[in-house]
Protein backbone atom coordinates (compact mmCIF):
# COMPACT_ATOMS: atom_id res chain seq x y z
CA UNK A 1 0.00 0.00 0.00
CA UNK A 2 2.25 2.36 -1.11
CA UNK A 3 2.21 5.85 -3.33
CA UNK A 4 4.71 6.91 -5.34
CA UNK A 5 7.65 8.83 -4.21
CA UNK A 6 9.34 11.59 -5.54
CA UNK A 7 6.59 13.78 -6.36
CA UNK A 8 5.81 16.95 -4.33
CA UNK A 9 3.93 15.78 -1.09
CA UNK A 10 2.65 19.52 0.58
CA UNK A 11 1.24 19.96 3.36
CA UNK A 12 -2.01 21.20 2.97
CA UNK A 13 -4.15 23.86 0.70
CA UNK A 14 -5.80 22.21 -2.04
CA UNK A 15 -6.43 23.42 -5.29
CA UNK A 16 -10.43 24.00 -5.85
CA UNK A 17 -11.53 21.25 -8.88
CA UNK A 18 -13.45 24.64 -10.39
CA UNK A 19 -10.08 25.73 -11.41
CA UNK A 20 -8.68 22.12 -13.04
CA UNK A 21 -9.63 20.79 -16.05
CA UNK A 22 -12.25 17.88 -16.34
CA UNK A 23 -10.51 16.48 -19.53
CA UNK A 24 -6.88 15.27 -19.44
CA UNK A 25 -4.75 15.90 -22.39
CA UNK A 26 -1.91 14.36 -20.63
CA UNK A 27 -1.87 11.79 -18.03
CA UNK A 28 1.85 11.60 -16.74
CA UNK A 29 1.44 8.86 -13.50
CA UNK A 30 0.32 5.56 -14.48
CA UNK A 31 -0.01 3.12 -11.62
CA UNK A 32 -0.52 -0.40 -12.54
CA UNK A 33 -0.98 -3.31 -10.60
CA UNK A 34 0.13 -5.98 -12.54
CA UNK A 35 -0.81 -8.71 -9.86
CA UNK A 36 -3.44 -9.17 -6.96
CA UNK A 37 -2.02 -11.14 -4.16
CA UNK A 38 1.14 -10.41 -2.08
CA UNK A 39 3.68 -12.01 0.02
CA UNK A 40 3.16 -10.71 3.03
CA UNK A 41 0.46 -10.74 5.93
CA UNK A 42 0.13 -7.06 7.16
CA UNK A 43 -2.40 -5.88 9.74
CA UNK A 44 -2.39 -2.52 8.25
CA UNK A 45 -3.68 -4.16 4.11
CA UNK A 46 -6.14 -6.64 3.34
CA UNK A 47 -4.81 -7.94 -0.05
CA UNK A 48 -3.05 -10.66 0.94
CA UNK A 49 -6.40 -12.20 1.89
CA UNK A 50 -7.32 -12.34 -1.84
CA UNK A 51 -7.62 -15.97 -2.50
CA UNK A 52 -7.73 -15.38 -6.44
CA UNK A 53 -4.72 -14.61 -7.97
CA UNK A 54 -5.27 -12.48 -11.65
CA UNK A 55 -2.47 -10.80 -13.60
CA UNK A 56 -2.36 -7.78 -16.44
CA UNK A 57 -1.32 -9.93 -19.23
CA UNK A 58 0.96 -8.17 -21.50
CA UNK A 59 -1.40 -8.85 -24.43
CA UNK A 60 -3.82 -6.68 -22.69
CA UNK A 61 -1.08 -4.20 -21.98
CA UNK A 62 0.17 -4.25 -25.68
CA UNK A 63 -3.78 -3.15 -26.35
CA UNK A 64 -3.13 -0.20 -24.25
CA UNK A 65 0.09 0.98 -25.69
CA UNK A 66 -0.90 3.72 -28.07
CA UNK A 67 -3.08 5.14 -25.30
CA UNK A 68 -0.13 5.40 -22.81
CA UNK A 69 1.78 7.09 -25.88
CA UNK A 70 -1.42 9.64 -26.57
CA UNK A 71 -1.62 10.71 -23.12
CA UNK A 72 1.89 11.04 -22.43
CA UNK A 73 2.29 8.63 -19.68
CA UNK A 74 6.00 9.65 -18.45
CA UNK A 75 5.96 6.86 -15.33
CA UNK A 76 4.72 3.57 -14.70
CA UNK A 77 4.50 2.16 -10.73
CA UNK A 78 3.86 -1.09 -10.46
CA UNK A 79 2.32 -1.37 -7.11
CA UNK A 80 -0.42 -4.06 -6.10
CA UNK A 81 -0.38 -6.63 -4.90
CA UNK A 82 3.05 -7.68 -5.17
CA UNK A 83 4.52 -6.89 -8.40
CA UNK A 84 7.25 -9.23 -8.40
CA UNK A 85 4.38 -12.30 -8.23
CA UNK A 86 3.50 -11.81 -11.63
CA UNK A 87 4.61 -14.55 -13.98
CA UNK A 88 6.29 -12.54 -16.66
CA UNK A 89 6.66 -9.04 -15.33
CA UNK A 90 9.63 -8.12 -17.54
CA UNK A 91 8.19 -8.60 -20.56
CA UNK A 92 5.30 -5.87 -19.16
CA UNK A 93 8.63 -3.68 -18.73
CA UNK A 94 9.89 -4.61 -21.85
CA UNK A 95 6.64 -3.22 -23.65
CA UNK A 96 6.92 0.07 -21.38
CA UNK A 97 10.49 0.41 -22.24
CA UNK A 98 9.87 0.70 -25.88
CA UNK A 99 7.11 3.25 -25.39
CA UNK A 100 9.92 5.40 -23.38
CA UNK A 101 8.74 5.41 -20.03
CA UNK A 102 10.37 5.52 -16.13
CA UNK A 103 8.92 2.39 -14.19
CA UNK A 104 9.28 1.87 -10.29
CA UNK A 105 8.38 -0.93 -8.59
CA UNK A 106 7.09 -0.97 -5.21
CA UNK A 107 7.63 -3.97 -3.14
CA UNK A 108 7.97 -6.03 -0.21
CA UNK A 109 11.70 -6.53 -1.00
CA UNK A 110 10.87 -10.77 -0.37
CA UNK A 111 11.45 -11.46 -4.32
CA UNK A 112 14.68 -9.18 -5.47
CA UNK A 113 17.53 -11.47 -4.83
CA UNK A 114 16.25 -13.94 -7.29
CA UNK A 115 15.46 -10.76 -9.82
CA UNK A 116 17.96 -8.77 -9.12
CA UNK A 117 19.35 -9.25 -12.71
CA UNK A 118 16.12 -8.26 -14.70
CA UNK A 119 15.27 -5.36 -12.35
CA UNK A 120 18.45 -3.48 -12.85
CA UNK A 121 18.51 -4.18 -16.44
CA UNK A 122 14.61 -2.79 -17.24
CA UNK A 123 13.28 -0.91 -14.17
CA UNK A 124 14.71 2.88 -13.12
CA UNK A 125 13.99 2.05 -9.51
CA UNK A 126 12.95 0.23 -6.42
CA UNK A 127 10.93 1.38 -3.26
CA UNK A 128 10.41 -0.93 -0.51
CA UNK A 129 8.57 -1.41 2.35
CA UNK A 130 10.11 -0.69 5.48
CA UNK A 131 8.19 -1.23 8.86
CA UNK A 132 11.59 -0.91 11.26
CA UNK A 133 14.43 -3.07 12.59
CA UNK A 134 14.43 -6.49 12.05
CA UNK A 135 12.06 -7.82 14.52
CA UNK A 136 9.57 -4.67 14.29
CA UNK A 137 9.72 -5.32 10.35
CA UNK A 138 8.58 -9.26 10.50
CA UNK A 139 6.54 -8.54 13.05
CA UNK A 140 4.32 -6.56 11.39
CA UNK A 141 4.69 -8.24 8.09
CA UNK A 142 3.94 -11.31 9.57
CA UNK A 143 6.82 -13.54 7.74
CA UNK A 144 9.74 -14.92 9.53
CA UNK A 145 12.73 -13.67 7.81
CA UNK A 146 11.49 -11.41 5.43
CA UNK A 147 13.91 -8.08 6.59
CA UNK A 148 16.54 -10.88 6.14
CA UNK A 149 14.99 -11.44 2.59
CA UNK A 150 14.76 -7.27 1.45
CA UNK A 151 18.52 -6.61 3.19
CA UNK A 152 19.77 -9.43 0.97
CA UNK A 153 17.54 -8.33 -2.41
CA UNK A 154 18.63 -4.84 -1.62
CA UNK A 155 22.74 -6.52 -1.76
CA UNK A 156 21.95 -8.00 -4.66
CA UNK A 157 20.73 -5.30 -6.94
CA UNK A 158 23.31 -3.18 -6.07
CA UNK A 159 25.66 -6.15 -6.39
CA UNK A 160 24.55 -6.48 -10.06
CA UNK A 161 24.47 -2.40 -10.71
CA UNK A 162 26.49 -0.65 -8.27
CA UNK A 163 24.49 2.46 -7.36
CA UNK A 164 20.91 1.18 -8.29
CA UNK A 165 18.38 3.79 -6.85
CA UNK A 166 16.10 1.89 -3.76
CA UNK A 167 14.43 4.00 -1.33
CA UNK A 168 11.66 3.18 1.54
CA UNK A 169 8.30 3.90 2.23
CA UNK A 170 7.21 3.01 6.38
CA UNK A 171 3.79 2.91 6.83
CA UNK A 172 3.45 4.03 10.64
CA UNK A 173 0.74 2.39 13.03
CA UNK A 174 0.24 1.03 16.14
CA UNK A 175 3.11 -1.59 15.86
CA UNK A 176 5.92 1.19 15.12
CA UNK A 177 4.97 4.42 16.19
CA UNK A 178 7.39 4.49 18.59
CA UNK A 179 10.37 3.08 15.90
CA UNK A 180 10.67 6.01 13.64
CA UNK A 181 14.02 7.71 14.50
CA UNK A 182 15.20 3.41 14.54
CA UNK A 183 13.59 3.07 10.87
CA UNK A 184 15.86 5.80 9.52
CA UNK A 185 18.33 4.39 11.35
CA UNK A 186 17.78 1.46 9.40
CA UNK A 187 17.30 2.41 6.15
CA UNK A 188 20.74 4.47 6.79
CA UNK A 189 21.72 0.92 7.58
CA UNK A 190 20.37 -1.20 4.38
CA UNK A 191 22.42 1.76 2.17
CA UNK A 192 19.27 3.16 0.86
CA UNK A 193 18.91 6.67 -0.92
CA UNK A 194 16.08 7.78 0.57
CA UNK A 195 12.86 6.96 3.49
CA UNK A 196 9.13 8.53 3.47
CA UNK A 197 6.82 8.17 6.52
CA UNK A 198 3.40 7.83 5.32
CA UNK A 199 0.49 7.07 8.84
CA UNK A 200 -1.29 4.12 7.94
CA UNK A 201 -5.09 4.75 5.85
CA UNK A 202 -7.72 3.04 8.69
CA UNK A 203 -11.00 4.80 6.75
CA UNK A 204 -11.27 3.86 3.20
CA UNK A 205 -11.82 0.90 1.05
CA UNK A 206 -8.70 1.07 -0.69
CA UNK A 207 -6.34 -2.61 -0.27
CA UNK A 208 -9.44 -4.78 -0.78
CA UNK A 209 -11.57 -3.43 1.63
CA UNK A 210 -14.60 -2.70 0.01
CA UNK A 211 -16.70 -2.24 3.07
CA UNK A 212 -14.19 -1.00 4.99
CA UNK A 213 -12.46 -1.83 8.47
CA UNK A 214 -14.40 -2.69 11.35
CA UNK A 215 -14.10 0.22 14.39
CA UNK A 216 -11.86 -2.63 16.26
CA UNK A 217 -9.96 -3.28 13.19
CA UNK A 218 -9.34 0.21 12.95
CA UNK A 219 -8.09 -0.15 16.95
CA UNK A 220 -5.48 -3.12 16.51
CA UNK A 221 -4.18 -0.34 14.00
CA UNK A 222 -4.74 3.14 14.97
CA UNK A 223 -3.16 5.05 17.83
CA UNK A 224 -5.08 5.63 21.35
CA UNK A 225 -5.16 9.00 23.04
CA UNK A 226 -1.45 7.77 24.84
CA UNK A 227 0.17 6.73 21.90
CA UNK A 228 -0.98 9.60 20.05
CA UNK A 229 0.99 11.62 22.58
CA UNK A 230 4.11 8.96 22.51
CA UNK A 231 4.00 9.23 18.42
CA UNK A 232 4.38 13.39 19.08
CA UNK A 233 7.29 12.86 21.33
CA UNK A 234 8.96 10.50 18.75
CA UNK A 235 8.61 12.95 15.77
CA UNK A 236 9.97 16.12 17.87
CA UNK A 237 12.65 13.54 18.74
CA UNK A 238 13.09 12.91 15.43
CA UNK A 239 12.91 16.00 13.97
CA UNK A 240 15.94 17.15 16.50
CA UNK A 241 18.18 14.51 15.88
CA UNK A 242 17.71 14.15 12.45
CA UNK A 243 17.85 17.50 11.38
CA UNK A 244 20.98 16.60 8.49
CA UNK A 245 18.88 13.33 6.87
CA UNK A 246 15.60 15.92 6.59
CA UNK A 247 17.44 18.75 4.91
CA UNK A 248 19.68 16.70 2.85
CA UNK A 249 15.89 14.71 1.71
CA UNK A 250 17.46 11.49 3.26
CA UNK A 251 14.02 12.08 5.38
CA UNK A 252 11.55 12.88 2.76
CA UNK A 253 9.20 14.55 4.78
CA UNK A 254 9.70 17.90 6.30
CA UNK A 255 8.92 19.08 9.57
CA UNK A 256 5.73 20.33 8.96
CA UNK A 257 4.87 16.90 6.87
CA UNK A 258 6.19 14.70 9.77
CA UNK A 259 3.72 16.73 11.91
CA UNK A 260 1.02 15.43 9.68
CA UNK A 261 1.22 12.04 10.99
CA UNK A 262 0.37 12.97 13.94
CA UNK A 263 -2.63 15.35 12.98
CA UNK A 264 -3.83 12.19 11.17
CA UNK A 265 -4.09 9.90 13.89
CA UNK A 266 -5.37 12.89 16.04
CA UNK A 267 -8.40 13.56 13.54
CA UNK A 268 -9.36 9.95 13.42
CA UNK A 269 -9.63 10.35 17.40
CA UNK A 270 -11.79 13.26 17.01
CA UNK A 271 -9.28 15.66 18.50
CA UNK A 272 -9.44 17.74 15.69
CA UNK A 273 -10.46 18.44 12.01
CA UNK A 274 -9.64 16.15 9.32
CA UNK A 275 -7.66 18.24 6.89
CA UNK A 276 -7.13 17.52 2.83
CA UNK A 277 -3.57 17.48 1.80
CA UNK A 278 -2.68 19.56 -1.22
CA UNK A 279 -3.32 16.85 -4.12
CA UNK A 280 -4.13 16.67 -7.95
CA UNK A 281 -3.71 13.00 -8.28
CA UNK A 282 -7.03 12.51 -10.39
CA UNK A 283 -5.80 15.36 -13.07
CA UNK A 284 -1.73 13.98 -13.06
CA UNK A 285 -2.88 10.20 -12.36
CA UNK A 286 -4.90 7.07 -12.42
CA UNK A 287 -4.65 3.46 -11.09
CA UNK A 288 -4.94 0.51 -13.03
CA UNK A 289 -5.76 -2.36 -10.83
CA UNK A 290 -5.12 -6.26 -12.25
CA UNK A 291 -8.93 -6.55 -12.89
CA UNK A 292 -8.84 -3.35 -15.41
CA UNK A 293 -10.44 -1.61 -13.04
CA UNK A 294 -9.55 2.32 -13.37
CA UNK A 295 -9.78 4.96 -10.17
CA UNK A 296 -8.91 7.91 -9.93
CA UNK A 297 -6.12 7.13 -7.08
CA UNK A 298 -5.93 4.42 -4.56
CA UNK A 299 -8.53 5.73 -2.67
CA UNK A 300 -11.79 6.87 -4.65
CA UNK A 301 -14.25 4.81 -6.19
CA UNK A 302 -13.60 2.96 -9.91
CA UNK A 303 -14.37 5.41 -12.64
CA UNK A 304 -14.48 1.70 -15.13
CA UNK A 305 -12.45 -0.73 -16.72
CA UNK A 306 -9.83 -0.62 -19.75
CA UNK A 307 -11.17 -4.03 -20.45
CA UNK A 308 -14.39 -2.39 -22.06
CA UNK A 309 -12.95 0.04 -23.73
CA UNK A 310 -9.92 2.01 -24.27
CA UNK A 311 -7.82 3.66 -21.01
CA UNK A 312 -8.43 7.25 -22.48
CA UNK A 313 -11.56 6.41 -23.11
CA UNK A 314 -11.80 5.35 -19.31
CA UNK A 315 -10.24 8.91 -18.10
CA UNK A 316 -12.15 11.00 -20.17
CA UNK A 317 -15.43 9.19 -20.14
CA UNK A 318 -18.06 10.56 -18.75
CA UNK A 319 -17.67 8.95 -15.18
CA UNK A 320 -14.58 10.46 -14.95
CA UNK A 321 -15.27 14.04 -16.35
CA UNK A 322 -18.05 14.27 -13.72
CA UNK A 323 -15.76 13.01 -10.91
CA UNK A 324 -13.19 15.85 -11.37
CA UNK A 325 -15.32 18.45 -12.22
CA UNK A 326 -17.49 18.06 -8.86
CA UNK A 327 -14.04 16.91 -6.75
CA UNK A 328 -14.04 19.49 -4.02
CA UNK A 329 -10.32 17.81 -2.03
CA UNK A 330 -10.66 20.16 0.61
CA UNK A 331 -14.31 19.81 1.24
CA UNK A 332 -14.19 15.77 0.20
CA UNK A 333 -14.42 13.27 2.85
CA UNK A 334 -12.08 10.54 1.70
CA UNK A 335 -9.74 13.27 0.85
CA UNK A 336 -9.68 15.14 4.14
CA UNK A 337 -8.95 11.70 5.55
CA UNK A 338 -6.53 10.50 2.56
CA UNK A 339 -3.00 9.78 4.08
CA UNK A 340 -1.21 10.46 0.82
CA UNK A 341 -0.98 13.20 -1.46
CA UNK A 342 0.35 13.40 -5.35
CA UNK A 343 0.71 16.97 -6.18
CA UNK A 344 2.43 17.54 -9.69
CA UNK A 345 2.03 20.25 -11.81
CA UNK A 346 0.72 19.24 -15.38
CA UNK A 347 0.32 20.77 -18.26
CA UNK A 348 -2.52 22.88 -18.90
CA UNK A 349 -3.45 23.00 -15.21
Amino acid sequence: MNEPAAVDHQNSGSLPSPLLPPILTSLPILILYPHSRCNCRCLMCDIWKVTTAEELTAEALAAHLDDIRELRVEWVVFSGGEPLMHSDLFRLTRLLKSAGVRMTILTTGLLLAQNAGSIAESVDDVIVSLDGPSAVHDRIRRVPGSFAQLEAGIGALRQVRAGYPVSARCTVQRENHLELRRVVGTARQLGLDSISLLAADLTSTAFNRPVGWSTEQQGRVGLGVAEVEALETEVEALLREFRDEIASGFLREDEAKLRRLISHFRAHLGLEEPRAPRCNAPWVSAVVESDGTVRPCFFHAPLGNVSKGGLREVVNGPAAIEFRRKLDIAANEICRRCVCSLFRPAEGL
